[in-house]
């Protein structure tokens, strides 16, 4: 009895997060857009010209997003993801590069020296919040963090 409810729970944990993904998947890019230039905004403290400003290269950032996603959806579902030469890899790398330092160099037009300086903490705050559930280099499971050991 006590497997029965446990595999139920789990079943309807792993529903709920299934649906939160969907959820995140259903806004528009202007949608994406706004919320990301709101929060810009408040982090910010942006004025009326560069909340505008913002906004555009938010909308433009987020419709390329979507649009790799569906391009990756769609690989995914022919199976010609699996197989990319070291060739392909490097070149979509170099593209995702190259795209990030343009949305680095628009977002440096915009803001202040001081905004754009918090900007790209935030980025770097946000990067590795991505990564918060991968290992670190130098640590092993089970094991406290370097920070953890020198800190006993």
């Amino acid at each position: 009895m006590k497997k029965v409810i446990g595999v139920l729970v789990l079943f309807i944990g792993l529903n709920a997060f299934a649906q939160k993904r969907e959820m995140k998947s259903e806004m528009t890019p202007d949608q994406m857009a706004t919320l990301s230039t709101k929060k810009m905004t408040l982090a910010l403290d942006l004025t009326e010209s560069q909340q505008a400003k913002v906004y555009v290269l938010e909308l433009e950032h987020a419709t390329e997003r979507l649009a790799k996603m569906e391009a990756r959806k769609q690989a995914r579902e022919n199976g010609t993801t699996k197989n990319l030469s070291s060739d392909q890899r490097y070149e979509m790398q170099s593209k995702m590069l190259d795209q990030r330092i343009e949305q680095k160099k628009k977002m440096k037009s915009v803001l202040t020296k001081e905004q754009f300086e918090k900007w790209e903490k935030m980025a770097h705050h946000r990067n590795r919040e991505g990564r918060k559930g991968k290992h670190q280099k130098g640590e092993k499971k089970g094991h406290k963090n370097n920070e953890d050991r020198h800190n006993d």
